[in-house]
């Protein structure tokens, strides 16, 4: 027989947060949910990440190593 009051409250309605702004809706543990950051608003997958390498760190590595850059 499977033992009573052990398992968390399931909410079907549990409303995301980023920003004060409403993203999503799914269900959870928990009633809301704030989130500093998501997939819609991350660099990496918005494709506005970029690479810089100002410091020449890759030139510096293939100069430390002798490994030609061809």
């Amino acid at each position: 027989m499977p033992k009573k009051g052990i398992h968390p409250e399931w909410f079907d309605e549990t409303q995301v947060y980023c920003d004060g702004q409403l993203i999503m809706t799914l269900s959870s543990t928990k009633k809301e949910i704030n989130v500093d950051i998501w997939s819609g608003i991350h660099p990496f997958y918005t494709g506005s990440q970029t690479v810089l390498d100002t410091e020449g760190r890759v030139e510096r590595f293939l100069k430390r190593y002798q490994i030609s850059n061809n």
